[in-house]
């Protein structure tokens, strides 16, 4: 017997404070035979199965979607679904932590458009970014689900593939698994709960423990998005299982072991404001040091523009500095209009948040990356001592690859700048040391006094002084 399961998804994280919303461009779609050639998805491959690819959208992290760019992606996926019926099951790659104009559970939204289109009797599994934030409405229409266990995240294959195996499995045996919840009303950073760090590093490393229970199939543990004002940001444990009784039982030691270490986190490299950074920075002898310019992070939601780190380091004196990078796609054209070799007058900053600040600077174009899309240039300039890269879109440089691709070596600069929060798993070894500035910016790192309008209260460290005892759900989809 062969069994179809259909593909998709939509992938992205969003904060509520940035006021650059989403559009089509900024996304890689993948759509049909494209998604299952592509290496994202090269693990869909086991006997008896058929995979229909459907749509699956994913962007670098940002602002909102535009209500618009969610209901085309959303449409044509939908009728994608349509037309591969009849299928046997269903598996989303998701983020969970995407956010769209006027609406409060986006994900809920697009799973129960699904729900609606394959019926009650098909099995539906999902994957998701221990970032992402899960409610009732999601649950309720799942029937597997596993989440990633590391921060950076190493393990995204592996957890696609957990949920994808499950899937397979729940086909192949008959068993009929669901999905219980615990939500934790702790909402904390990824900067300060990374898995490669106490207390989260224990943490995550008994998960696995857990999956070896007896009914229990896989065991998650979600930090939650917190730059997201929205009613559903949590914390959570979810359990796949086939036994209720254990999914309780896991869900709630799960939940309460996060609520009992909640005072614990702590950011893991050396932290704290920007002066104070580059004080330390200019007496250390070692290098490559690599500052993180943690609250204009594109890959956690920062815009990516703003230039307040280049305006302090143009006031020391600091050579030997490489600043990667800073989106002002005026700028990087302004480059590759007057080409390499030419000075130029630039006003960097501030392109896509009229709230970033910019910097006014004469700069050497060095070197030019003008692949044909005018959205992927790229342009190196140097200012003095400071070598910058500028990008026409907003992108990290969190791979050694982006450096080399402009002819530049991190390993050989005194100082890196980066856009960042933790260091990703390319840049983080080669860092002596790594430094955290606690900057402005959309997704800045002073918790406690974000905009939280519409976040559920109480909620740590929002308000500090109140009780929990862990409280498990079951989808109603649970057998």
């Amino acid at each position: 017997m062969t069994f179809r399961i259909a593909v998709g998804g939509i992938h992205t994280e969003c904060s509520t404070s940035s006021p650059v919303l989403m559009q089509p461009e900024d996304f890689r779609v993948l759509r049909g035979p494209g998604l299952l050639a592509h290496e994202y998805f090269d693990f869909l491959e086991a006997q008896g199965v058929e995979h229909l690819p459907l749509l699956h959208a994913r962007a670098v992290p940002g602002g909102p979607l535009a209500r618009a760019t969610y209901e085309g992606f959303k449409a044509e996926f939908l009728e994608r679904l349509k037309a591969a019926l009849p299928i046997d099951g269903l598996y989303l790659a998701m983020h969970g932590a995407m956010n769209v104009e006027g609406m409060d559970d986006a994900e809920g939204d697009w799973i129960s458009a699904a729900r609606t289109v394959v019926g009650p009797d098909v099995p539906v599994a999902a994957s998701y970014d221990l970032h992402g934030n899960v409610t009732q409405k999601i649950v309720d229409q799942l029937d597997i689900f596993a989440g990633y266990r590391t921060a950076p995240h190493i393990d995204v294959r592996e957890t696609m593939m957990r949920a994808w195996s499950m899937l397979v499995r729940a086909l192949k045996t008959g068993e009929k698994p669901g999905v219980a919840w615990a939500p934790v009303p702790v909402l904390l950073p990824g900067e300060r709960t990374s898995t490669e760090d106490e207390p989260a590093k224990s943490l995550y490393l008994k998960l696995p423990e857990h999956d070896t229970a007896p009914g229990i199939w896989d065991a998650n543990l979600m930090v939650g998005y917190v730059w997201a004002d929205e009613p559903r940001g949590t914390a959570c444990a979810v359990v796949t299982a086939v036994d209720k009784a254990a999914a309780e039982k896991v869900a709630a030691a799960i939940a309460q072991s996060y609520w009992d270490a909640r005072e614990d986190f702590r950011f893991g490299p050396v932290t704290g404001p920007l002066s104070e950074m580059l004080d330390i920075a200019e007496r250390t002898a070692t290098r490559p040091i690599i500052l993180a310019d943690s609250g204009d992070n594109p890959t956690g939601g920062g815009v990516g523009d703003r230039a307040d780190v280049l305006k302090a380091l143009l006031t020391r004196s600091i050579d030997d500095v490489l600043i990667a990078g800073i989106t002002d796609r005026p700028a990087v054209e302004r480059c590759i209009e007057a080409g390499a070799g030419a000075r130029v007058s630039l006003k960097v900053g501030g392109s896509l948040d009229p709230a970033s600040p910019s910097v006014e600077v004469e700069a050497d174009v060095v070197f030019l990356d003008n692949p044909g899309s005018a959205a992927d240039s790229q342009a190196v300039v140097r200012i003095g001592g400071i070598t910058m890269v500028l990008a026409a879109r907003r992108r990290p440089y969190h791979n050694i690859a982006d450096f080399t691709r402009l002819g530049l070596d991190p390993n050989k600069v005194r100082l890196l700048v980066v856009k960042s929060g933790y260091l990703s798993p390319e840049l983080a070894p080669i860092a002596n040391p790594n430094l955290m500035a606690l900057t402005d910016g959309v997704i800045n790192q002073d918790i406690e006094n974000l905009p939280s309008h519409r976040r559920h209260q109480p909620s740590y460290p929002f308000v500090k002084d109140f009780s929990y005892t862990a409280k498990v759900f079951f989808s109603t989809r649970f057998p």
